[in-house]
């Protein structure tokens, strides 16, 4: 199996784009916090790109919340919850859709959904995604790495992306590896320092479990719109690399 790297913020518009199996990463937080709404008990995910169309969208599919975040962190005005698992841990989701705008990770989902199969990755989800390609068998996958920025070195993405890639050739890697570097990237940095309400090391926490959930996080279109919802992970083979 093939693999390769893009970083989202070095695209240029004309660029060829990944026709097989993408993973677009994003482990501070979207897609983190995207799992444990779905563990939360949210049905499904709305990932769309601006404010103004999260509002349209939740006029349209009024039992749906809100959750975001601008670049940097901050929560968006008038949606429901920020980009924040530890927010989502206690709330009341169980057969809620939810609507989800970030600045990374979601604009990532939307530049790749015509690929052939599309996954939302975090360090999370990192062997049930794996698990979930093997199951596959593209000739490629592509990783779309999301949080490289001018001040931010992006290796929580990176790290996840070198664990999933891992799997996928049949190692054993220690997850904890990962999770230290996710925890001492430049923006894990920023939540370890905890001066940020926004950026909460209780977050971080979250964020660096490697393999909390057993299910990948698979998106597809419906009547148009992209969703995200769980692709469950057969138990006798949730550990690639394993054997």
């Amino acid at each position: 199996m093939h693999t390769r790297r893009l970083f989202l913020n070095r695209l240029d518009p004309g660029q060829h784009e990944p026709e097989d199996a993408v993973v677009v990463i994003d482990v501070l937080r979207s897609f983190s916090t995207a799992a444990y709404a779905l563990a939360a008990g949210a049905s499904t995910i709305y990932p769309v790109e601006t404010i103004s169309a999260a509002f349209h969208l939740q006029h349209a599919l009024p039992d749906a919340l809100t959750t975001g975040a601008v670049g940097g962190g901050d929560p968006i005005p008038g949606f429901d919850f920020g980009n924040s698992p530890s927010a989502l841990q206690g709330a009341k989701l169980a057969g809620r859709p939810l609507i989800q705008t970030t600045a990374a990770g979601v604009r990532g989902l939307l530049r790749f959904s015509s690929c052939r199969a599309l996954f939302a990755g975090s360090l999370v989800l990192g062997r049930a995604t794996a698990q979930a390609l093997l199951a596959l068998q593209p000739a490629e996958v592509c990783f779309v790495i999301t949080g490289e920025w001018v001040d931010r070195d992006g290796d929580e993405d990176i790290a996840c992306a070198d664990y999933i890639e891992a799997l996928l050739h049949g190692e054993d890697p220690d997850p904890e590896v990962y999770a230290a570097r996710v925890r001492n990237s430049d923006f894990g940095r920023r939540f370890q320092a905890d001066s940020n309400a926004n950026l909460p090391a209780s977050d971080l926490s979250l964020c660096a479990h490697a393999d909390r959930f057993d299910f990948a996080l698979r998106a597809t279109r419906s009547d148009g719109r992209l969703q995200l919802h769980r692709a469950q992970v057969s138990a006798d083979r949730s550990h690639p690399g394993r054997n």
